[in-house]
């Protein structure tokens, strides 16, 4: 009997075909104007039309956000109906915190291995920029009441009860439930736990940048980052990140004053991932079909992985959990990886999983290994760039990561490729592509 090989499921394999996003703008600038739908529509539309590939042969859509809006909760659906696809193309959404396009491609590809598809379109998208407003429970029970009136009389009485404390709105807070902490607060308890300095901080979110910008002057992502015209007018073209800083300087990340422990912290808005708009979009396709219909693969699935620790412990130290089950299951050590992408939500996360990585007492207490995972060589991590430089859309990251590495991989024309990103709750994800 012929071995079994990892990415291979009764003789299909999942290939990324194309993929595009768009600009990365930090919220309240370009696209605070543009809904969570509206950076996916766009996406989505212009993906199918470089492509080439008719939206009818699309089997499936698997899409998610993060900060959802109320007005469009299958947001997968809503692209379908408006982008160019059959009303009768499946849909449906998905959500996994930060790791949520990661969540959406593994699904896509799961619908394919199992033969339940031949092409679907995944990804992701998010706006923070216009993220849903809360009123509290006072003034949610008076409107109830209100629209369940059955005279004006009783409206105008329903109405006549509201406060003018319970019209109050509560702003969105990014924080987790679980611990009743921000993102940030548990990225400063990590930098505590695994000795990281503010100034190791800096250092890697200054080389972040400098990466980031050398990308961009390189044409990395010229292909990959759609120009993107702003609604209503479309008179304004936004056509690169926005937040990638040539101007970046340890001198100047060094003056910025601590955002979540005022006192005594390290994490600053420049070690830090920005607030984010934007969207992202990947095409795969079973390897038969994509050959039949004249795509050339940029790479394949090989391996995935996720994993969940506590969160009041170290809430974003994921990938050190999900990336040894994804090399397990692709029978790959660290040292047969020729690239690495980890999405940097901080630097003192980052930090603390690579030198998780690279640390046997960690994979003999925490992972049950005899062994560390294995050191990620500098040259070989975040080639162009990371979330602290690019920008972080919750939904959009995944895929953004995905589509990189796989044109990274088509460039060199062989090779691997792990990619994996922390999430709230705890969560890891990662996924092992090859070409």
């Amino acid at each position: 009997m012929a071995k079994k090989r990892p990415g291979v499921v009764d003789g299909r394999r999942v290939a990324i075909v194309d993929g595009l996003r768009t600009p990365f703008a930090k919220s309240g600038t370009a696209f605070k104007d543009v809904t969570t739908l509206g950076l996916a529509q766009a996406v989505v539309t212009e993906l199918l039309n470089r492509s080439g590939v008719d939206g009818g042969l699309i089997d499936r859509v698997v899409y998610g956000s993060v900060v959802q809006d109320v007005s469009s909760p299958n947001l997968a659906r809503e692209i379908v109906l408006s982008c160019n696809m059959p009303d009768t193309v499946d849909a449906f959404s998905v959500s996994r915190a930060c790791a949520t396009s990661t969540q959406s491609f593994v699904d896509g590809a799961q619908a394919i291995l199992l033969g339940e598809a031949d092409i679907v379109l995944t990804g992701g998208a998010d706006s923070l920029s216009r993220p849903p407003v809360m009123f509290s429970d006072e003034f949610v029970d008076v409107m109830m009441k209100a629209q369940s009136a059955k005279d004006p009389m009783s409206r105008v009485k329903a109405l006549a009860a509201l406060r003018p404390k319970d019209l109050a709105p509560h702003p969105p807070a990014i924080a987790d439930r679980s611990t009743g902490g921000s993102m940030g607060d548990s990225a400063e308890k990590m930098a505590r736990m695994n000795g990281i300095s503010r100034a190791a901080q800096d250092e890697y979110a200054f080389r972040s940048h400098q990466k980031a910008v050398e990308a961009w002057d390189k044409g990395i992502y010229t292909d990959e980052v759609m120009a993107f015209p702003v609604p209503p007018r479309y008179t304004t073209v936004v056509e690169r990140d926005n937040i990638p800083r040539a101007d970046s300087t340890l001198e100047k990340l060094s003056t910025l004053k601590p955002v979540f422990d005022r006192r005594y912290g390290t994490v600053t808005a420049g070690n830090a991932s920005p607030l984010t708009d934007g969207a992202s979009a990947l095409l795969l396709m079973e390897e038969k079909t994509a050959e039949r219909l004249g795509f050339v693969p940029k790479a394949f699935l090989r391996s995935y992985g996720f994993a969940a620790v506590d969160p009041n412990w170290q809430l974003l130290i994921g990938p050190a959990f999900a990336s040894p089950i994804a090399l397990d299951r692709a029978e790959l050590t660290m040292d047969e990886i020729d690239v690495v992408d980890i999405h940097e939500a901080f630097s003192a996360q980052m930090l603390s999983i690579i030198q998780a990585f690279g640390s046997g007492e960690f994979a003999r207490t925490y992972l049950g290994r005899k062994k560390a995972i294995g050191e990620i060589p500098a040259e070989k991590l975040n080639l162009y760039g990371g979330s602290i430089s690019l920008g972080h859309p919750f939904g959009a990251t995944g895929a953004r990561q995905l589509l990189t590495m796989a044109n990274e991989l088509y460039r060199r024309d062989s090779g691997t490729a792990l990619i994996t990103q922390c999430a709230a709750g705890g969560l890891g994800a990662a996924v092992v592509l090859e070409r």
